[in-house]
């Protein structure tokens, strides 16, 4: 309808534009008078021209509309249709018959033109399909999943696809223009020239066969080729060949068939035999190992009878339940034993499962396992659990597996779990035990594990600590090595946890003697380097035989010592007869002796002393040959002690008084700074008795109760030692802090006390102050005195909220400063100058040593402690401190 619609407008416009041409000629050869014939010419160029766009009805509609103007305007008589003319008559017919027959011819040529270009656009169609299409099916013969070869009669390779070709590790060039027997075994290739002869002898005939193909790199696959001759152009036979790769089933089928065999000798070797129940016939399979172990000739029908005849009377009950069981399609698994004909007793473990068969039948498929030799392995692995567990307790040694990949233990004996602390008997979390195991070790023992676990081979031994609950450090030797499993990686790490502490205790103590030793070689070996002493050596008989004297000391004894017993060399045997005995004693009993003092006389006579050392040497038959030692000068030695004597006592004296002095400061400090904890460790105790003394005690309370106790008896403890320290100007302890962390602490500890004296506080802390370089329990005290003082000042305020204010800042010198403000009862005037000075308090039960130690604090860190007098009530202490770069400069 639409191309119908189309033509017929098409053939409208041709004829008003027509219409309008021949107009527009007519009015121009009216105007030059043209002649009949020359405007007639024009007419018929007019029409073939429109009869181009391809109308003939509108071509012949404009063909009669000529000639109706040429009759009535150019023929006489003009102005009127009727022609008087026979040869204008001829002229009129001419011309109608030439156009109607030019539009004619011109319609046809135009429809011959069309029709030539749509058969042309049919073709280049066509021609583009067809290509599409080859490219397709050649896609599809590329890479189809099965291998495609096409040969010629002898044998070559005509065409491959590349599927096939890759396949055998080829690419498709590499194999055209080859034999196709290249690629087979050569004890196949006879096999594979048959088949292609038959093929060639039956044309358009299948050909099936299984045969193995070698690829390129010299592996083997099996194949199941399907090969049929058929006639090329040329009328030249080839043969197709479709190969299917069946390697997969080719081994599953083998390993099925030693699967089977495996089973029968798996079955035999691990005394397993499987059978076969079908409930409502009655029917009954049991394979050759299951008549083995019922000790039944194969050739017997097994039945449910069999089974109970050979059942111990003591099991036939049971096993009787179990089978009535089983007739209503229960699973069974069960173990019972078996009595043979010769008086012997088997164990047999039993397993089935319920199946439907396909007439909706019950039927069972089972296992029966003799497990003798297990019971008979349990009873004495019972008994060697029992030893081992006893053998790891005494021996401190404990069995472990950790399974690789669900990364959890597989196995752990009950020694691990004593050598971590925990009770065998309850469970504990993997957590649980790395918690226990010292942070220094923890990355360690994960490396070794992750190294075991990668290199799976060898032991790998390793130490590390535990952390036990009660404080103690336990030291544990591990010896662990890697199971491989089938695929090659670690399954599994075995291994034992030994507890050397001990061991380890015995080998640091090892160590320390012999790095004492070592020193003291040093030590020894230096001083007979450099010392000014005389080395002497005598016989059995206690005579001098050698006597080695310094080279800087000669002359200091007298000569002629050699051949003399000690006794005549010294000067005060009859002084000191006591000593002397002892002194033959230790030598008669071949002993040691050491620093035994003695006076002599030098060269010139005077008095010296000195003091000696030896030690008994035997021979290789401990026979006793002498005593080698060593002898010293003393003698200045021995009148500067008489001198320092003289001087102790005076020293004395006056350390005396120093001691007194420093003790009565250092107690009234330690007085003031301990009462503060000491009051709330006691408040603190109350509440425990409190707490416990309920009807039904609270513990957490206590519990938090007893560590406020801890926490203020170690603030105590803190305080006496740094007080202590203070008084012997010790050094004080510098780190760098933030004062605002300082001062968190230090509410921390007064928190109870601003609640118990209903004191509101309020803290405004500038962030990012600079650090300062402070001992922090220092500050620490010196924020809690200056606290406390407040929180006293308003024990009396009963008018207006008793409110402290803690501020940290900088001073104009960019200096950290902290100011306690409270709005107490304040500092009187004349008080204001001497509040900081030792002793010096305002109150009745005070000791006024508080705001001195703070003063002592600040002023030995550099910086200074002050008060701030202000309008309104109350106190305000500040102190500034200098930064950390200014400490260090």
């Amino acid at each position: 309808m639409y191309n119908q619609l189309s033509k017929f407008g098409h053939s409208v416009t041709q004829l008003i534009f027509g219409s309008i041409t021949l107009a527009a000629v007519t009015l121009a050869s009216a105007y030059v008078h043209s002649h009949f014939a020359a405007t007639a010419f024009a007419y018929l160029v007019v029409i073939l021209l429109f009869s181009l766009m391809g109308s003939f009805i509108a071509s012949s509609a404009l063909s009669i509309v000529s000639v109706a103007a040429l009759a009535y305007l150019f023929t006489p008589p003009t102005f009127s249709l009727r022609i008087d003319d026979p040869q204008d008559l001829l002229v009129l017919v001419a011309f109608l018959t030439a156009s109607i027959v030019g539009t004619h011819l011109i319609r046809n040529v135009r429809h011959e033109r069309e029709t030539a270009r749509e058969i042309a656009a049919k073709l280049r169609h066509s021609e583009a399909d067809l290509r599409d299409r080859e490219k397709r099916w050649r896609a599809i013969f590329e890479h189809n999943p099965v291998m495609y070869f096409m040969v010629d009669e002898v044998g070559t390779v005509l065409n491959v696809n590349t599927f096939g070709a890759t396949q055998l590790g080829y690419a498709p060039e590499e194999i055209v223009g080859l034999s196709v027997l290249k690629i087979f075994r050569d004890e196949d290739r006879e096999v594979v020239r048959k088949c292609i002869e038959a093929c060639l002898t039956d044309i358009g005939q299948s050909h099936t066969w299984d045969i193995q193909k070698v690829r390129k790199d010299g592996s083997v696959l099996w194949v199941r080729e399907n090969a049929k001759a058929m006639l090329w152009a040329d009328d030249k036979p080839i043969v197709l060949i479709a190969c299917e790769d069946i390697t997969e089933r080719k081994r599953t089928v083998l390993a099925l068939r030693r699967s089977e065999a495996h089973l029968a000798q798996a079955q035999e070797l691990s005394h397993t035999g499987s059978f076969g129940w079908n409930v409502a016939t009655g029917e009954v399979f049991w394979s050759r190992e299951n008549f083995r172990i019922f000790e039944y000739d194969p050739e017997a029908t097994p039945t449910q009878q069999l089974v109970l005849d050979r059942t111990h009377p003591e099991d036939k009950a049971s096993v009787q339940d179990v089978l009535d069981r089983a007739f209503q399609g229960e699973d069974f698994e069960h173990e019972y034993r078996l009595l043979m004909p010769d008086g012997s007793v088997k164990h047999i473990h039993a397993l089935a499962r319920a199946t439907r068969t396909p007439t909706g039948d019950i039927e069972f498929v089972g296992a029966a396992t003799d497990i003798t030799a297990t019971k008979q392995v349990e009873q004495q692995l019972r008994r060697s659990e029992a030893y081992l567990a006893d053998a790891q307790q005494l021996s401190h040694t404990g069995t472990w597996s950790w399974d690789c990949h669900r990364r959890c233990f597989a196995y752990r004996s009950a020694e691990v779990s004593r050598l971590f602390g925990f009770d065998p008997e309850e469970p504990v979390s993997l957590e649980a035990i790395r918690s226990r195991i010292h942070p220094d070790d923890l990355a360690l023992q994960q490396d070794v594990q992750r190294l075991a676990i990668e290199q799976r081979t060898g032991n790998f031994e390793y130490d590390f600590r535990i952390c036990l609950p009660d404080g103690g450090i336990r030291h544990i030797h591990a010896i662990a090595h890697a199971v491989v499993g089938s695929d090659g990686s670690t399954v599994e790490l075995i291994g034992t946890h030994m507890d050397v502490t001990e061991q380890h205790a015995a080998r640091e103590r090892l160590e320390n003697t012999l790095a004492a030793l070592r020193e003291s070689e040093q030590r020894f070996r230096d001083y007979a380097e450099t010392a000014s002493d005389w080395l002497w050596e005598t016989g059995p008989d206690h005579l001098l035989t050698q006597f080695l004297e310094h080279a800087s000391a000669a002359g200091v004894l007298a000569k002629g010592l050699i051949g003399l017993p000690r006794r005549e060399i010294a000067r005060d045997v009859e002084e000191e007869p006591e000593k002397w005995r002892q002194h033959q004693a230790t030598l008669d009993a071949h002993l040691p002796f050491r620093d035994l003092i003695y006076r002599t006389v030098n060269r010139n006579g005077s008095p010296t002393y000195v003091r000696t050392s030896g030690k008994p040497f035997f021979d290789i038959s401990g026979n006793f040959l002498g005593y080698r030692g060593v002898t010293t000068d003393i003698t200045a030695m021995i009148r500067a002690d008489q001198a320092e004597q003289e001087l102790r006592k005076a020293q004395a004296e006056l350390a005396h008084v120093t001691r007194v002095t420093t003790l009565g400061e250092l107690t009234a400090s330690i007085a003031h700074e301990v009462n503060q904890p000491l009051a709330a460790i006691i408040s603190n105790a109350d509440a425990c008795l409190g707490w416990m003394g309920r009807e039904t005690p609270d513990l957490p309370a206590a519990r938090s109760s007893v560590e406020w106790i801890i926490e203020d008896a170690i603030r105590a403890s803190e305080v006496i030692r740094r007080v202590r320290a203070h008084a012997k100007k010790g050094e004080i302890e510098m780190v760098t802090i933030d004062i605002n962390d300082v001062v968190k602490d230090a509410i921390t500890l007064v928190t109870r006390e601003l609640a118990n004296h209903q004191v509101t506080l309020r803290t405004e802390l500038a962030p990012s102050l600079p650090a300062i370089l402070a001992d922090r329990v220092q500050l620490q005290q010196v924020i809690i005195n200056l606290v406390m003082n407040g929180i006293e000042a308003m024990q009396a305020v009963d008018d207006r909220t008793r409110e402290l204010v803690i501020q940290s800042s900088r001073d104009d010198m960019g200096r950290v400063q902290l100011s306690v403000t409270d709005c107490g009862v304040g500092i009187a005037e004349d008080d204001t100058d001497r509040i900081l000075d030792p002793f010096f308090t305002t109150k009745s039960s005070g000791l006024g040593m508080g705001l001195s130690i703070c003063r002592s604090i600040v002023e030995a860190h550099g910086g200074r402690l002050s008060i701030v007098r202000k309008q309104e009530p109350g106190a305000t202490f500040q102190f500034v401190l200098p930064l950390h770069e200014e400490v260090v400069s």
